[in-house]
């Protein structure tokens, strides 16, 4: 069933789902052709589509997984495009139409605790996705984001060389809204402070929007000169495109490290404009996730996938089932034997006519 179909069929069932729900995982239960109702439903919010990584493969990956465990289920999916209040009506409507498990990507973290509060009272369960939202999740499955930043601090030292110890260095970080940003942002601060000569300019940028962040570079070159700085700290690959273009518009060449390993940033670092990226495996973050939802909607246990426990970032909600992912830094030399080895992108993919000569100079054919 492609996409449309399926929100047309789940649009329709949504009178029945609210009346009638059965536990999902008998034989028999609900309609064979998968028509939303009888508890087989499970939510997928993410929270913005600027960042190329959530429609790419985010939600494929977890539509795949979850039919592939429970062929009769159906996913209800929606984007946020980055609006809280666009979010909230989204999942409000999930709990309205019944459905009991949701997968939240939630766009800003703080606002969701009234939300979950809500949801856990009707006995929905919420299984937070990538960021940690507020309130009575059931489990969470990320990356150790702190460690993230840690690499990216490291990896940006590596590309200073030794002129590192006297650098000063720009910041462009993360949305205040997602409670990522600021782990990456601890993270990169507990190596640069101490390995770096000074942090001279530091912004987070709301929405991870690549135009502001080109904005603020703009800003920080008038502010401190073209010589003024020499690395820029990127918390994700979107934001050091629009770097790299106010960089390049002033003519000034220095290190720019990224985040999530999108094929542009990937194009970059092969061209030599962006030194770095972070490679996080989505598809075990994403299958984790998708194997947790259809568990819990199934009643069964899931203990096995989630071996650690976490606090909310507000400190109020304790021992969250977890599963951490770890991450990579990804330069030119690596990204044969990480990118195209776990076929993120092939090669054709990367390898296109402007960045042929890149690709075969660093070993990818």
């Amino acid at each position: 069933m492609n996409a449309v179909t399926r929100r047309v069929v789940i649009g329709t069932a949504a009178v029945s789902m609210a009346l009638s729900l059965a536990a999902c995982g008998k034989a028999g239960d609900g309609d064979s052709a998968g028509g939303g109702g009888d508890g087989k439903t499970i939510g997928l919010l993410l929270p913005e589509n600027k960042t190329t990584r959530y429609e790419t493969f985010d939600r494929p990956i977890i539509e795949a997984k979850i039919k592939e465990l429970c062929s009769d289920c159906e996913v209800k999916y929606n984007n946020a495009a980055q609006d809280t209040e666009t979010q909230k009506k989204q999942f409000d409507a999930l709990v309205t139409q019944g459905v009991k498990v949701i997968i939240l990507d939630a766009v800003d973290y703080k606002a969701t605790k009234s939300w979950v509060e809500q949801a856990d009272k009707k006995g929905v369960k919420v299984v937070a996705y990538d960021r940690l939202a507020e309130g009575p999740i059931a489990a969470y499955v990320s990356y150790d984001n702190e460690k993230i930043g840690r690499l990216q601090g490291e990896a940006l030292v590596k590309a200073l060389g030794a002129q590192a110890k006297s650098a000063n260095v720009v910041m462009i970080n993360g949305s205040p809204t997602d409670p990522n940003a600021p782990l990456f942002k601890k993270g990169a601060h507990s190596v640069l402070d101490q390995q770096v000569g000074k942090i001279v300019y530091e912004q987070d940028i709301p929405d991870w929007s690549p135009d502001e962040a080109n904005k603020k570079m703009g800003a920080a070159i008038d502010s401190l000169g073209k010589n003024g700085f020499q690395g820029v700290y990127s918390a994700n690959d979107g934001m050091a495109g629009g770097i790299i273009t106010a960089l390049e518009k002033q003519g000034v060449k220095v290190p720019v490290g990224g985040q999530d390993a999108e094929l542009a940033g990937l194009q970059r670092i092969l061209k030599g404009q962006q030194a770095f990226t972070i490679y996080k495996q989505i598809k075990p973050e994403a299958e984790t996730t998708a194997e947790i939802a259809v568990a819990i909607l199934k009643g069964e246990k899931f203990d096995q996938l989630t071996p650690t426990k976490v606090t909310s970032l507000t400190g109020e909600f304790k021992d969250i089932p977890a599963k951490l992912y770890d991450a990579r830094i990804v330069t030119k030399d690596n990204i044969a034997d990480t990118i195209i080895a776990d076929q993120v992108y092939k090669a054709a993919d990367l390898c296109t006519a402007e960045y042929k000569a890149a690709c075969e100079a660093a070993g990818i054919k």
